[in-house]
């Protein structure tokens, strides 16, 4: 059975961020990811993994201007030397959170180039990104956002994904699974799940169509936890959830897998 990892962004955020890496330890996680580490030094994260024994499972490279809307900038063809810079941050990040994921966030189409012109860029950028982590042993994830949340990001589908991966042809990029996202843009998630199985390497939940706790909504959750253990897939599962009242009122889920 795969693992569940406690997504510190969305998880817990009724304490300072800090302090959720001990509350999601005192919650029985052994893993935690989160969307970016970067307003914090890499030592103090370090350490709050390090006295709370947990495994740092993912994050996010530089995204951009967040504030600004901006989501990632990997397909973006004017941003190619910012984007060569977030590797370098991201890159330090990862070794002192011993972290072996780093997902590399696309961004939204922009109408001053073809479509064509950021697939070339994200294939470009993807390639040296992953030339750069594949010496340290990570791997880059390239993650399909739903048009509904995230309008005109560059990959929205997980199969278009897995063709991006072909084309980008390096053994250390992986399919960033979501399946909220996987479910409101492709459905049919069992099969979807057998067809892209060996392309996955991180799996993120959540209910839909709300983003709330996996036990409520559309998708049946442990149906799909068994498909993706037929498939092969044993490594992190991240909780990328809103709690609807509190997190540890919503644990009950989790609780008979930690």
């Amino acid at each position: 059975m795969a693992r569940f990892a406690a997504n510190l962004t969305m998880l817990f955020t009724e304490v300072p961020f800090i302090e959720r890496f001990g509350q999601a330890s005192k919650a029985g996680f052994k893993a935690v990811e989160f969307l970016f580490p970067y307003d914090y030094e890499a030592g103090l994260l370090a350490e709050q993994l390090s006295s709370h024994q947990l495994e740092q499972a993912l994050f996010n490279m530089p995204p951009g201007d967040w504030a600004a809307g901006e989501r990632g900038i990997a397909a973006l063809p004017d941003r190619i030397e910012e984007f060569e810079q977030s590797v370098d941050v991201a890159l330090h990040y990862a070794q002192a959170l011993s972290c072996k994921k780093v997902h590399a966030m696309a961004g939204i189409l922009s109408p001053d180039f073809s479509v064509e012109a950021h697939r070339e860029t994200f294939i470009r950028n993807l390639r040296y990104a992953a030339d750069r982590f594949a010496v340290h042993g990570i791997c880059v994830m390239i993650e399909p956002l739903n048009s509904r949340d995230v309008p005109n990001y560059f990959v929205a589908h997980q199969r278009d994904a897995v063709e991006l991966i072909k084309a980008i042809d390096r053994p250390n990029v992986k399919l960033q699974f979501d399946v909220y996202h996987a479910q409101i843009m492709d459905g049919d998630l069992s099969v979807l799940i057998k067809e892209v199985a060996d392309y996955i390497g991180h799996v993120q939940i959540a209910s839909v169509p709300s983003r709330h706790e996996p036990c409520e909504g559309e998708v049946n959750y442990p149906f799909l936890f068994g498909e993706l253990d037929k498939s092969g897939y044993q490594d992190w599962i991240g909780c990328e959830y809103n709690p609807q009242q509190g997190t540890l009122e919503g644990l009950g889920w989790v609780t008979p897998y930690l």
